[in-house]
């Protein structure tokens, strides 16, 4: 294991306190599931931000509300993430695991030229949910139209065009 990958599971123990003190909350779920998988990555987990989890909350409620799927034009410098599915069918570790899942795709290298596929949008949520600089996010869900809408914001932004994806 390298110093990087240690150091980075040295800093998810320190959070586990902080993540049982949230229990099965939605927000200690979808923070735990996103850790998880940069620690797996060797990456610095990221912190809650209340403020971009407020942010996300506005967006995801105007989405449901709307039964519309599309990006915010108004993040503030952070990046965004969006999931949507039937509504009260899928868990928090679902929601991010479809993110996750594009690992699949996914080769290291500089943005935008991660994928395998050769299409940086097969990976553009992993690459996001893993971008090394990101240190917070603060995610909100909203039903509406019968689906559940997931809006997750991450700061710093990722997926910056030339820069190294771990």
């Amino acid at each position: 294991m390298n110093l990087t990958r240690l150091l980075c599971a040295l800093c998810l123990l320190l959070t586990v306190p902080a993540l049982a003190q949230s229990g099965s909350s939605f927000e200690g779920r979808i923070l735990a599931a996103h850790n998880a998988e940069r620690v797996r990555m060797g990456i610095k987990p990221l912190s809650w931000n209340p403020m971009l989890a407020a942010q996300a909350g506005v967006w995801a409620r105007d989405l449901a509300a709307r039964g519309a799927f599309e990006h915010s034009k108004n993040r503030f410098g952070a990046g965004e993430n969006l999931w949507m599915g039937t509504s009260g069918r899928y868990a928090p570790e679902a929601m991010i695991g479809a993110f996750i899942s594009e690992k699949q795709y996914f080769r290291p290298g500089k943005f935008p030229e991660v994928s395998s596929s050769g299409r940086w949008q097969d990976v553009g949520h992993y690459t996001q949910l893993i971008w090394a600089a990101t240190s917070d996010v603060g995610c909100a869900m909203a039903t509406g139209k019968g689906r559940d809408v997931l809006v997750c914001r991450y700061y710093p932004a990722g997926n910056m065009i030339g820069q190294p994806v771990p």
